[in-house]
């Protein structure tokens, strides 16, 4: 992107799993990190150390330099994070970008907070800080305040990304939320068959090639298409051999009637 007095300047705040992966995303993307920002000194220096980045948790000593300033904190933190930097907005650059990377925070938080110039890039992945994520893989979702600032942001996304989208706040919540059933809760539920292979000498490990399956079968199929099972079968009498292995924890023969049915009647 040219020489180092050209790059884009940003100050990155929030220092948890998507800020951990965004950082270094965006310094092979060319752009030049002045700063991170975390509420706390340890949670900013462990990202911005290896990065050779300056850190700071004092939101009063954030630069005012910098053309993009990007908000990656928890949802409910978002508000005040963002009121707080645009209070800051007489000390920055006229020109200043203001951008979250929330799924289901609404862009009227920068609205609300005083900004002018401001959008969205939310990436639809889940994050870990153990695992590295390559972004040009993940799918990110655009929207701005106005058609040349999404021109921007969607630059940037594509800087990151070949796979860039437009999606306003209504959609981007309505694609959370999906995200959530195909990411969390499918999470959750090896969570659960872990629980009921507890006490047993079988490992979880055995269920990985069948985990990684049923994930592959959904590139070539649609989920009714590649649904499996008792329930989908209408086999009540092993249903109810299932019930009643869970006879000690109440809420996986809860939980597993629920979605028995909701796999029943789909």
């Amino acid at each position: 992107m040219g020489e180092a007095a050209s790059q884009p300047v940003v100050v990155l705040l929030g220092a948890g799993r998507v800020a951990t992966h965004l950082a270094p995303a965006l310094i092979g993307a060319g752009y030049r990190i002045a700063q991170i920002y975390s509420r706390t000194m340890e949670a900013a220096r462990t990202l911005a150390e290896p990065l050779g980045v300056a850190y700071t948790d004092d939101i009063d000593a954030i630069s005012p330099s910098a053309h993009i300033y990007i908000v990656s904190v928890a949802d409910e933190a978002l508000p005040s994070v963002a009121s707080a930097l645009c209070a800051k907005s007489q000390q920055l650059r006229a020109s200043s970008l203001f951008i979250h990377t929330a799924g289901s925070v609404s862009m009227d938080v920068w609205r609300d907070a005083g900004a002018e110039r401001y959008g969205i890039l939310y990436p639809l992945q889940t994050f870990s800080k153990e695992r590295k994520v390559d972004m040009r893989e993940v799918s990110l979702f655009v929207e701005a305040s106005d058609e040349e600032t999404l021109r921007i942001i969607e630059q940037l996304a594509q800087n990151l990304s070949p796979k860039v989208y437009r999606a306003d706040s209504a959609k981007r919540a309505q694609l959370h939320t999906a995200a959530v059933f195909a990411c969390n809760f499918a999470n959750a539920m090896y969570g659960a068959a872990a629980r009921v292979l507890e006490g047993s000498d079988i490992p979880f490990s055995v269920l990985l090639p069948l985990i990684d399956e049923t994930a592959a079968k959904v590139h070539t199929l649609t989920p009714h298409e590649a649904q499996t099972g008792p329930a989908v079968r209408g086999d009540n009498a092993v249903m109810q051999r299932h019930v009643a292995a869970l006879a000690g924890t109440p809420e996986l023969q809860e939980l597993y009637r629920q979605i028995s049915n909701l796999i029943a009647n789909s």
